[in-house]
């Protein structure tokens, strides 16, 4: 009985590894690049936090505002403002660049397995 389940996982491991190793250069490259864009919109709402009066929620903004937001808030209320100042984009970007480097980076897991 255990022996044919071990066959069975086998099997059905033998049909989807190759599959999922086949999509790791497609997983690492929108990885990365999700990262980046996540990066580079929470270091712009850092600079935005310098222009109080700027309205996210008009003009080009709202591409910004829209995807941070719900992360900003979600850290926010574990993360209080330090002094007055907002933080929570500063180590939002600090995690992100570790997940990165984690993962995508040289000596990161998934480029390991891909290279």
């Amino acid at each position: 009985m255990r022996d044919d389940l071990y066959h069975l996982l086998n099997n059905a491991l033998s049909f989807v590894m190759p599959l999922l190793i086949k999509s790791l250069p497609v997983i690492h490259f929108l990885m990365g690049f999700a990262i980046g864009s996540l990066t580079l919109a929470f270091l712009i709402r850092i600079i935005l936090t310098w222009y109080p009066k700027i309205n996210l929620r008009s003009g080009f903004w709202p591409i910004i505002f829209i995807p941070t937001e719900p992360i900003l808030v979600a850290t926010r209320k574990i993360v209080a403002p330090i002094g007055g100042v907002d933080v929570t984009p500063i180590i939002w970007v600090g995690l992100l660049s570790l997940f990165r480097e984690l993962f995508l980076g040289q000596q990161g897991l998934l480029t390991q397995i891909i290279f």
